[in-house]
């Protein structure tokens, strides 16, 4: 398949600029794919469409403030996205301009609060930077970082906290899981009251995520990688509620490539390490039954992801509904659940 199969046409200001308050009214569009129907509705209508016996699997991974601003030792703004930690105080990120920080370069951030040593260039012209601080790197990133929104997201976000979920847990992604935005703890305290598990899984999710396929045939595509976790309790839940019959519905994609990358033999296992799993169509999904997500890019791998359980052209006919009726798209924008 071509990555020109998986384009649609997104009018520019349909592209959510500002999270919408409270969380859970955003739209949700309802995709059954047993009958092919679209319904429109909110997400606090969520609770309707899930059963006694069914289990929600969340991410709850936070978003650090990596996007930092510094001074070169030679001279010149420059910006420093932290992307993986290799260390305590060690990090893979990317700079810009990445001409003028090479390794041997120091960067002062905060008026020297913070001091970023480039040791080595790293893969995808990234670098690995060692930082220099007073007290943990944690309580310097929160002083001094910013959240790093997506390129299509223009306008500042005054509130961080709306850039993270409220179950975010355990510091490392360098984006949101945004299908997670959209909850509110008394909607997650009204889906557990109806029998409903809500398991934690953990993917730290990397800027891959936004970067676009550049290979027309999307066999050729590689995948970025990212750190997943499934915890012993985790796979014992989830394994319970499909012995059950009950349905495994997936909180975002980042949920989705967790709990398919720790089921190779089609029976959730306690693992974690690295993933790069790449899920199109054609994949024979072995633990996800169904998945609340945003609606995203245009080419993207997580479209590609979307149609796989959907089919492609199911999937692009309802992101041509979406458009059509006006839903807002991307990180702050509406969501979708497929049943």
């Amino acid at each position: 398949m071509k990555t020109s199969d998986f384009l649609y046409d997104l009018p520019e200001e349909l592209i959510a600029q500002t999270p919408i308050d409270p969380r859970d009214h955003s739209r949700l569009l309802v995709y059954d794919r047993r009958d092919r129907s679209v319904s429109h509705r909110h997400f606090y209508d969520l609770p309707e469409y899930l059963k006694p016996g069914d289990c929600l699997v969340i991410n709850d991974t936070r978003v650090i403030p990596a996007r930092l601003y510094g001074v070169r030792s030679g001279g010149g703004a420059c910006e420093i996205l932290l992307l993986k930690q290799l260390g305590v105080k060690k990090w893979e990120a990317l700079v810009r301009p990445g001409a003028k920080l090479k390794p041997g370069k120091t960067v002062s951030i905060g008026d020297g609060r913070l001091t970023a040593h480039v040791l080595d260039e790293a893969p995808g012209g990234a670098r690995v930077i060692d930082f220099e601080c007073e007290g943990t790197m944690e309580a310097a990133l929160d002083e001094l970082g910013e959240m790093p929104l997506p390129p299509y997201i223009k306008a500042k976000l005054t509130d961080k906290t709306r850039y993270q979920t409220v179950y975010a847990k355990y510091d490392g992604s360098a984006a949101a899981p945004t299908a997670g935005l959209h909850f509110t703890k008394e909607l997650l305290d009204k889906i557990k009251a109806q029998g409903i598990d809500i398991v934690p899984v953990l993917l730290h999710v990397g800027l891959g995520t936004f970067r676009p396929v550049k290979a027309e045939n999307i066999e050729e595509h590689e995948m970025h990688s990212e750190y997943f976790e499934v915890s012993p309790e985790a796979a014992k839940r989830i394994n319970e509620v499909k012995h059950r019959g009950g349905r495994v519905i997936a909180v975002g994609t980042t949920s989705v490539r967790t709990l398919e990358s720790a089921s190779p033999e089609g029976t959730l296992l306690p693992l974690s390490g690295d993933t790069s799993i790449f899920i199109k169509p054609g994949y024979e999904f072995k633990c996800v039954d169904a998945l609340i997500t945003n609606f995203h890019l245009p080419g993207s791998t997580l479209l590609m992801l979307v149609s796989a359980l959907m089919g492609r052209e199911e999937a692009l006919r309802v992101y041509e509904t979406a458009v059509l009726e006006n839903y807002r798209f991307f990180s702050f924008g509406d969501a979708m659940l497929i049943l």
